[in-house]
């Protein structure tokens, strides 16, 4: 494609104001700055949430009194909308404006939002995507990855000591991690919709699966989600949430996944202990892996990870780090399986399985 080097520093701004948006929720991050013909910056705009104006209309509503939008370009993180929900088509809402140009960086995957690229250019708007499309899909991968394979986007997390520990021998974990990575577990609670544990894990942990910080509760909390066939104690941590608990008793994560996007539910937390952990990977459903590791040995037999279905080196699991971090005393890692780097919309890595007791 073709853009100028004002278009092309505005994509690089509207990626920032994309990420000043909520991370969590049923609405992309998306970012929009309005360009005068020669170039200027009319107006930026960028999605706050839920029910509010989505990023073009945001952008529009912040234009001087004295400026207006007629034979302007818009640049967009994300397709502008087509669809009526809460709030009317963005594309639409350009038309109207008297945009002349839009130029966005990812089409919009949404079976319902997608196609407002060709209204525009129906309209006789000139239209172009692609735009910094590689930054722009790193920014919102989440949703994009949830949109596409129509299931949350899956993190798995885990904290072991440095010889794979999860637990002492005789089951006690807290705490193997310092201060500072459990307020970075806590920090990425909160930027997820929901957080997935497993029945073993209320049993032996009683955890609250609240996002915390030393101040209390943090604005946005997960939902609760409890996997597996045994009952949740009427005295539970976790019923005392503030989102009502949601339990899956299956041990099908495939149809757990497809309840919750259903619902609403774009990303999830799997905190679920090493069952649980192993269960999402064996099956080829955790998008990112974040593992804690502290500077302790433990020995014993209570590992981080379980069977992972690797019967030979040759099938072992690769992954490609994203980050090496350290916290206090503490590394954290992320990474992702290397099935992640082709683009997900093409790879369907939904599947059925089925784990023992969780």
């Amino acid at each position: 494609m073709t853009a100028t080097a004002p278009e092309t520093a505005a994509m690089r701004r509207a990626l920032e104001l994309a990420l000043l948006g909520p991370r969590a929720g049923v609405n992309p991050q998306v970012g929009c700055v309005l360009l005068a013909p020669d170039g200027r910056v009319l107006a930026e705009g960028w999605h706050h949430g839920a029910g509010t104006p989505h990023a073009e209309v945001d952008a529009l509503s912040h234009l001087a009194e004295s400026a207006d939008a007629r034979g302007a370009t818009a640049v967009v993180t994300l397709e502008p909308c087509n669809h009526h929900g809460r709030t009317g088509p963005c594309s639409q809402a350009l038309i109207d404006a008297g945009v002349s140009r839009v130029l966005y960086a990812v089409p919009d995957p949404g079976e319902a939002s997608a196609g407002g690229g060709e209204r525009m250019r129906a309209a006789g708007l000139d239209v172009e995507s692609g735009l910094l499309r590689d930054e722009a899909e790193e920014a919102i991968r989440p949703w994009l990855t949830a949109m596409r394979l129509r299931r949350p986007f899956v993190t798995v997390k885990w904290a072991s000591s440095l010889d794979g520990r999860a637990a002492a021998a005789d089951g006690s974990s807290r705490w193997i991690t310092g201060p500072a990575a459990r307020d970075d577990v806590h920090r990425r609670r909160s930027e997820h919709d929901a957080i997935v544990v497993g029945t073993g894990t209320v049993l032996a942990d009683d955890p609250a699966l609240t996002a915390r910080s030393a101040r209390g509760l943090l604005e946005h909390q997960p939902v609760p989600v409890v996997i597996g066939t045994r009952p949740v104690p009427p005295g539970a941590a976790v019923r005392r949430h503030p989102h009502p608990l949601r339990v899956h008793a299956t041990h099908d994560l495939g149809a757990v996944l497809a309840s919750l996007f259903d619902d609403g539910v774009r990303s999830v937390f799997v905190e679920g202990g090493p069952t649980l952990a192993s269960a999402f990977l064996r099956a080829g459903l955790a998008d990112e892996i974040v593992a804690y590791v502290a500077p302790t040995l433990l020995g014993g037999p209570v590992v981080a990870l379980g069977d992972l279905g690797v019967p030979t080196i040759d099938r072992q699991r690769r992954l490609r780090l994203t980050s090496v971090d350290l916290l206090g005393d503490d590394l954290r890692l992320v990474a992702r399986p290397r099935a992640s780097d082709t683009d997900p919309h093409l790879v369907d890595t939904t599947t059925t399985t089925t784990t023992k007791e969780l």
